[in-house]
């Protein structure tokens, strides 16, 4: 659909004149548009010179007007989106204008006056009516309800409903994409969302079929619910209560844009909203499971993805990552190699053969030359505890249980490098394997501990997802987290910075 900087210019260019006859660039009555910048010029409308036929020709209809406006629009700049194919496609359909009455009527018809009405709601979608050009429409709507509006050939009434009815379907459209898509997405508006605007229109209820372009997944539809609560509560009406709280609502809709750019479609899944440093599985809308976690540190932040669990693995061996060894090790090393020992951890060369730490010269180790490998064996000081949750992922990151369940008490839980500690493990692993039909009984603690590693594997992999959302919703009520991450920043000056 169309993007934030095409249709801005779009709908600047269709409502930024002044309501009078247009001519060239002028409006009667008006004063003279400034001169667009060259940075400014993509996606400009130019309404045509309106020339007054001889009086033995028809007259103008408002179908007519538009499909000679929509005549004048001008490409974008090489290289990028076009939006004047997408609207023209849409008159260029059966149909003729999509927001006014058939003549004699010559008036605004109902799906007008809904369309203005949704726009209007933009707030509880965490979207502002102004990004649609929404006080401009409402202008020229009141300036055609005038009964002094002259309607013949010579008045200004046939082009101001042309130009209301393209500006219109400009705003409908830039809104049913930002309700799907979020305002960041850039690829290009499809033609096909002429054809569907269209078909939502002959159906009578194009309303409801525009809301449902929205994303269906739990998380958008609970925070839009709740969004939409809040702004309803007294007192005043929702540009009041934005006005009053604008910090407030600019994190909701900053969440709400999260959604959209990712929205979740499965069925049943395992969500970590990294913020909020929590687990949960869900079947189905229901919260199967629910678990505190620990995540990565500003410094080492855990990443966003979607994979998969494929298998989990029991009395887990700890291949230190290189990262860590030398960085973090190789200091104590050269200290005082004794903590292997105390820790169950080994060093192994390039060839794989176990060294004794201390025939080992340290103080000739640096980071760039560290060659080692450094392994810590199952025990009760695995940092990996009993349990790792394996899925395919580019960060290398995974779930997996720890010794140091002390630490899940903490309010803040940014304590890791990065993977994702998760409080009792052994029930999800014999949720999984419940999930399976495997009636196989887990292995105690202390019997793991005594066991080789061993990997079961998953027949139906379990979908998961790592999320950061600083603002989500429960039974109607929003929750806010910290942005530990600092990244709701960036968000905000992309949707609310020109």
């Amino acid at each position: 659909m169309l993007s934030r900087c095409l249709r801005r210019n779009l709908l600047a260019s269709c409502l930024g004149l002044s309501l009078g006859v247009v001519t060239g660039c002028r409006t009667v009555g008006g004063p003279a548009q400034p001169k667009p910048r060259a940075a400014e010029l993509p996606a400009v409308v130019q309404p045509p010179k309106v020339t007054l036929p001889p009086k033995r020709l028809p007259l103008p209809t408002v179908a007519l007007l538009i499909r000679a406006w929509l005549d004048t629009l001008r490409p974008m700049p090489p290289g990028s989106q076009r939006a004047a194919p997408v609207v023209r496609a849409f008159y260029q359909q059966p149909g003729g204008p999509a927001w006014t009455a058939a003549p004699p009527a010559d008036t605004l018809g109902r799906p007008a006056h809904d369309a203005l009405a949704l726009l209007a709601r933009a707030y509880a979608y965490g979207l502002q009516p102004a990004d649609y050009g929404l006080p401009a429409l409402l202008a020229l709507r009141d300036s055609l309800a005038a009964p002094a509006l002259p309607a013949g050939p010579v008045g200004p009434r046939p082009a101001q409903l042309a130009r209301f009815d393209v500006c219109l379907t400009t705003a409908v459209l830039a809104f049913a994409h930002d309700l799907q898509h979020g305002r960041r997405h850039r690829a290009r508006q499809p033609a096909e969302a002429a054809a569907w605007l269209r078909a939502a229109l002959a159906a009578g209820e194009w309303p409801a079929a525009l809301l449902a372009v929205q994303p269906a997944s739990r998380e958008y539809r609970q925070l839009q619910q709740a969004l939409a609560q809040w702004l309803a509560q007294p007192p005043g009406p929702p540009d009041s209560v934005v006005a009053r709280h604008r910090s407030r609502f600019e994190r909701v809709a900053l969440n709400l844009e999260r959604w959209r750019a990712e929205p979740i479609e499965e069925a049943e899944y395992l969500l970590v909203n990294i913020p909020a440093f929590e687990l949960l599985v869900l079947g189905h809308d229901t919260v199967l499971r629910r678990a505190r976690v620990i995540v990565g540190k500003p410094a080492t932040p855990t990443p966003t993805l979607r994979s998969r669990i494929r298998y989990f693995t029991l009395a887990p061996v700890w291949n230190v990552p290189y990262s860590i060894a030398s960085q973090e090790m190789l200091p104590r090393l050269q200290d005082d190699p004794s903590f292997l020992a105390e820790s169950n951890l080994a060093v192994y060369d390039g060839r794989g053969r176990r060294r004794n730490p201390w025939r080992i010269d340290w103080g000739e180790v640096t980071e760039q030359n560290f060659k080692y490998t450094v392994q810590q064996e199952a025990g009760p000081r695995n940092v990996l505890g009993n349990f790792v949750f394996h899925f395919p992922n580019p960060y290398l990151v995974y779930l997996h249980d720890t010794p140091e369940r002390q630490l899940f008490a903490r309010p803040d839980r940014a304590l890791s490098h990065g993977c994702i500690r998760v409080e009792r493990p052994r029930e999800l692993a014999a949720w999984l394997l419940r999930r399976e039909g495997n009636p196989t009984p887990l292995l105690t603690p202390a019997q793991a501990r005594q066991c080789p590693p061993q990997d079961v594997l998953l027949r139906r992999p379990l979908p998961i997802f790592i999320r950061y959302a600083t603002c989500t919703a429960e039974n109607g009520r929003l929750r806010f987290y910290q942005d530990i991450y600092g990244q709701d920043q960036a968000l905000r000056e992309a949707l609310y910075c020109p």
